[in-house]
């Protein structure tokens, strides 16, 4: 007869989003330390989404790191403060970075990384995952490879198959999952398509995927749960609106 062991049932923790009708649908926030890729065309929400996830998090007290490839830094604080997101003071405490990746600098990946990997943060966005997934590789830093934990193009045989895209995106989402940081990553959506990201491969490397859709004849937006780890969910879209606070169910 087989001894009886007793199973402790560990919940899994969550972080919650801020957007109350998302975090009542996915058990009360994303995983935590996964990484969640938010899709969707120009003017769904996507980086709506990523401002009110990161403002929730400092309310609480947790430490903030914006990833931007696309904006510079001041021109996105003054964006979100317009729309009810004023993360000035949470600047000044040091529980909130912006930081400004150029795509044209050889040492990129080593910027992200390293910040990534000092700064200990509790939540981190990258917006958008799409330029960086197209870009030339450069990676010169030995001591980044050998000591950090994250598997680079370098980890990879000469001979290898694998396309030079899918090399990028698992570079990044190896730093990511390297620290214990909730993490959103965005992509550009092209409309009509079949994809959940414009690169075809986010979100087979992503521990979950939110959709996001617009449908202009009818002056709507839609959100969608199509993957999430060790989560029960519908995969029903959701109409939500965007507004002064951030999303909002309908």
């Amino acid at each position: 007869m087989l001894d009886e062991v007793n199973l402790k049932v560990v919940k899994m923790e969550r972080v919650k989003t801020g957007i109350d009708g998302l975090d009542n649908i996915i058990e009360g926030g994303l995983p935590k330390s996964s990484i969640t890729l938010v899709s969707g065309p120009p003017g769904s929400g996507k980086s709506i989404f990523c401002f009110q996830f990161l403002y929730t998090g400092v309310k609480n007290g947790e430490k903030c790191l914006f990833l931007t490839l696309d904006k510079k830094v001041e021109g996105i604080i003054v964006q979100t403060r317009e729309i009810g997101f004023d993360f000035q003071p949470a600047i000044e405490k040091k529980l909130m970075k912006f930081l400004f990746l150029n795509i044209n600098k050889k040492l990129v990946y080593e910027s992200m990384t390293n910040e990534i990997l000092s700064g200990k943060y509790d939540r981190i966005v990258l917006d958008s995952i799409t330029p960086l997934s197209e870009m030339p590789i450069y990676i010169e830093n030995t001591e980044i490879q050998s000591n950090s934990g994250i598997t680079t193009p370098d980890d990879f045989p000469p001979d290898t198959n694998l396309p030079i895209r899918r090399l990028h995106l698992r570079y990044i989402m190896s730093a990511l999952e390297t620290t214990e940081a909730t993490s959103v990553v965005t992509s550009e959506l092209p409309a009509g398509s079949s994809l959940l990201s414009r690169d075809g491969i986010s979100e087979f490397l992503a521990d979950g995927v939110i959709v996001l859709s617009l449908d202009p004849t009818m002056d709507r937006r839609k959100m969608a749960v199509v993957k999430m780890r060790n989560t029960k969910h519908s995969l029903k879209p959701r109409d939500i609106i965007l507004e002064k606070g951030g999303i909002r169910f309908v």
